[in-house]
């Protein structure tokens, strides 16, 4: 269990779908970023079964410290990251920070 989980949807075009997916997966590129900060504590990629093309990211964080530390710590890699993803999505949207009860 973690104690802040950060949640953010994705609306993905089918070409980019395979890509999105290595992207953003268990092995992709956010989650090797993300581990590079204490308190990470996984991602999971959730695709929606009805609706083509949309997707959720779950980040698990120790504590919201741990990932605001980890924002400090990496922003640029952070930025440049999103940046260099931003082809891969149509939209995205933070759902929001949550706290696991």
């Amino acid at each position: 269990m973690a104690g802040y989980v950060y949640v953010w949807e994705f609306q993905v075009d089918a070409a980019q779908r395979a890509a999105f997916e290595r992207c953003y997966g268990a092995d992709g590129d956010w989650v090797a970023l993300f581990r590079r900060g204490e308190g990470y504590l996984g991602t999971s990629l959730l695709r929606d079964r009805d609706e083509d093309g949309s997707y959720l990211t779950i980040d698990r964080w120790r504590d919201e410290a741990a990932y605001r530390a980890f924002r400090a710590a990496f922003e640029a890699d952070y930025q440049r990251l999103d940046a260099a993803c931003a082809g891969l999505t149509v939209a995205e949207r933070a759902i929001g920070e949550y706290t696991e009860a």
